[in-house]
């Protein structure tokens, strides 16, 4: 039996990668479509006439702007106070991103880098935190900062989430793998404990960093359920809670509720942008995987 000439077998190996690559870029092409789709029509729609929102939804005249205006976003801040809701949600996300990583690369890099008794049992306790959710603690939680006097405060909402177990194990992973010799060097040149953390860890950890903000602040940033217990004023309403009101807000006008929520995303947007490349490293240096 004649084998086949290797300068046939070339051109259909060329075929089938090409054929393979096409339907790479076709599915990813989908699905970008998939997730796309929703911000665009959101973004489209808050440039509308209030009643070619909808009236346009099942054609893609939704996705095509008519008559573009930005009456809709005056109407925004002409009907509820805007301005407060995300200073609200900046002060409150800045602070508990900021915080979160203060406390939680310390508690990371102590886990990972330092020895000292009951490290592995409490370890244990801050992994298992993590499969905890909110709703099961909501009620208690509810309960203790009501005796401590927070309920409509900001306190209430950035204090109880600056220790995140997820972000110290994300720190833990991080800083495990991080050779000795960096800590040891500094050890001989008479560093202490907090100059080692401060000037040699922390220089070399950027990539997580970013990581741990970006996951934090898009956590924060979109938080519901606790904002909309503990707050009952405009005075620490947060953009979520707020969206949530400004809908119920006679009269129903989905052009200016389109406006509301392009606003509300458009710091994420930005955030993820700005920080993309760093948090791409982080995730691939922490082990994340999806």
């Amino acid at each position: 039996m004649k084998k086949r000439p290797a300068t046939d077998r070339k051109p259909r190996r060329s075929a089938v990668r090409g054929l393979a690559s096409f339907a790479d870029y076709l599915l990813l092409t989908v699905a970008v479509s998939l997730y796309i789709s929703p911000v665009l029509f959101m973004v489209v729609g808050s440039l509308k006439p209030d009643d070619q929102v909808l009236a346009q939804a099942g054609s893609l005249r939704a996705f095509v702007p008519s008559g573009g205006s930005l009456q809709n976003y005056r109407d925004v801040f002409a009907r509820v106070e805007f301005g407060r809701y995300m200073l609200n949600s900046i002060f409150i996300t800045s602070t508990t991103v900021i915080g979160g990583l203060v406390v939680n690369s310390m508690a990371g890099y102590a886990f990972a880098r330092l020895k000292w008794k009951g490290r592995s049992v409490l370890f244990s306790l801050v992994l298992a935190l993590m499969i905890l959710p909110l709703e099961a603690i909501a009620v208690p939680l509810f309960y203790q900062v009501t005796l401590l006097g927070w309920r409509d405060t900001y306190t209430a909402q950035i204090i109880p989430f600056i220790a995140n177990a997820f972000s110290v194990y994300l720190f833990y992973t991080f800083f495990i793998g991080m050779p000795r010799e960096l800590e040891e060097a500094a050890r001989v040149d008479g560093a202490g404990l907090f100059r080692t953390f401060l000037e040699i860890m922390l220089p070399n950890a950027k990539s997580v960093f970013a990581s741990v903000a970006i996951i934090t602040f898009l956590l924060n940033w979109g938080f519901f359920l606790w904002p909309q217990i503990i707050t009952s004023t405009a005075r620490a309403r947060p953009l979520p809670v707020a969206i949530a009101t400004f809908y119920t807000l006679p009269p129903l006008k989905w052009g200016d509720i389109m406006a509301f929520g392009v606003m509300m995303v458009a710091p994420v947007l930005v955030v993820f942008v700005l920080f993309q490349k760093w948090f791409v490293r982080g995730i691939a240096r922490s082990g994340i995987k999806g």
